[in-house]
């Protein structure tokens, strides 16, 4: 059965398996999904969070960028919506998107709350992303009406597991007992979306840690929770394969890290072609008041998440325009950029915007659908006035798998998101934790390294 095999194959995972391209992929990962966190930091639904946080019991786990600690599930919850919130964070593309970074938080403080080296933090972190990159290969989940964030439950319950040092039957019931309690809707991406948007899957891991908690104890769950007659397969997904058995074991292996995609542009990973496209294009463009249409022809996945919603051409929320295509072509072409702040109120309401929007059509093309997912296509068109009709077709944003970031290039876009809340001193030292993590005795060094707040317990300004 599929959850025991994930079990087996967990437990017997180690630091040594792991070749040193999947441990420099999940160091960048980690410069990544930090940056992205606290580049968040002062966000209201980080705010929120770590408010409820404050009203709950202390614990063991540090929530990113304070010195305050919180039971590890809270902690994951608070920083998962950070990490979450701008949408920046890496992805993947298989029959389902998802973002595996999703389990990042949930390694980070179960990794803390246990007393885990380094190194186990790393080896977590890659079996996580191994277990939902496998998933989001095997089944889709969205055209039945639910949430990639359901593949974090099994991700992170392993992941958790493990650092907690469960043992392969443990693992197994944590899996049954995470899928079969906390399935999520995929309602939370459809229509007027919502903060819980950025929450759906740090809950998920939430939910994951205390399915791993509960096993350790000696509960049980349900099973054989993919294949059984009420299950997984059933219910949610539909029939697959997955041969976890087969999952890597070397360090000669390739690991599933290295195919996940990251990003430049703080926006859904299935618009990034469309909007460097359309700067492309823009120079082109001598007035923007010319600009007579903008077709953007985009795969089934783009027009069913980022176009197909009356609601993509007046988003009223920040988790709504930044999965929106005539929303966000409109706001490049009239910036010339797209940065964090593209998404706030104020650019929402923007006129200048909003009349470009307006003249967006979104079509669906099955030539560039055909082409997913080793390619994530878009193709915008502009038509002026002067009747002439400008073109431009993107198949891989960079970030992607052609195009891959550097170690530089993640060092630049961590900086640029820390630079509002930490001297060079600081995001420096942050850096050399982060890229040298595998060595740190305890994951604790590292959290204390990221504290951004003045007084290391509360945010200026902020209230409990």
């Amino acid at each position: 059965m599929i959850a025991d095999d994930l079990g087996s194959w967990a437990a017997a995972l180690r630091f040594e398996d792991l070749g040193e391209h999947a441990i420099h992929t999940v160091r960048q990962r980690l410069v990544d999904t930090l940056g992205c966190g606290l580049g968040a930091f002062h966000t209201e639904p980080g705010r929120a969070a770590r408010r409820l946080a404050r009203a709950l019991p202390p614990g063991s786990s540090t929530v990113l960028g304070t010195g305050f600690r919180a039971t590890a599930d809270v902690a994951t919850f608070v920083t998962g919506t950070m990490v979450r919130h701008l949408d920046f964070n890496d992805g993947y593309l298989g029959l389902e998107p998802g973002h595996p970074s999703d389990n990042i938080p949930a390694c980070l403080a179960v990794a803390e709350a246990e007393g885990r080296s380094g190194r186990d933090l790393v080896t977590a972190i890659a079996l996580a992303y191994e277990v939902q990159v496998r998933l989001q290969d095997a089944a889709n989940l969205h055209r039945r009406g639910w949430d990639h964030a359901n593949y974090v439950l099994v991700s992170a319950a392993l992941a958790a597991g493990k650092l907690m040092g469960l043992a392969a039957g443990q693992l197994t019931q944590a899996v049954n007992i995470a899928l079969n309690g906390h399935l999520a809707m995929r309602q939370v991406r459809a229509g007027e979306l919502s903060w819980w948007k950025g929450s759906s899957a740090p809950n998920a891991a939430r939910n994951a840690i205390f399915s791993a908690w509960l096993a350790r104890e000696g509960f049980t769950g349900p099973a054989p929770i993919f294949e059984g007659e009420m299950g997984f397969m059933r219910q949610v997904s539909d029939s697959f394969v997955l041969e976890p058995l087969e999952f890597p074991r070397g360090p000669e292996s390739p690991y599933a890290v290295s195919r996940t995609l990251t990003k430049m542009l703080p926006t859904n990973g299935e618009m990034q072609t469309a909007v460097w496209a359309a700067l492309a294009l823009r120079d082109q463009i001598a007035d923007l008041g010319e600009v007579e249409r903008i077709v953007v022809d985009t795969t089934h996945l783009g027009w069913t998440i980022l176009g197909k919603d009356p609601e993509k051409w007046r988003p009223a929320t920040r988790e709504t325009a930044d999965h929106s295509l005539p929303y966000t072509v409109a706001r490049a072409l009239v910036d010339g950029k797209l940065t964090a702040s593209s998404y706030d109120p104020d650019a929402l309401a923007d006129p200048v915007v909003g009349a470009l929007m307006a003249r967006v059509e979104v079509r669906e093309d099955p030539a560039l659908t055909a082409m997913l997912p080793s390619r994530i296509p878009n193709r915008v068109t502009i038509g002026l006035a002067s009747g002439a009709e400008l073109v431009r077709e993107v198949h891989n944003a960079p970030g992607g798998h052609g195009t891959p970031m550097t170690d530089e290039q993640f060092e630049k876009k961590f900086v640029a998101l820390l630079e509002p809340l930490a001297t060079a001193a600081r995001w420096r030292r942050m850096l050399d934790e982060i890229w040298h993590v595998d060595r740190a005795p305890a994951v604790t060094t590292l959290m204390q390294a990221l504290v951004v707040e003045e007084d290391r317990g509360r945010t200026p300004g902020e209230t409990s």
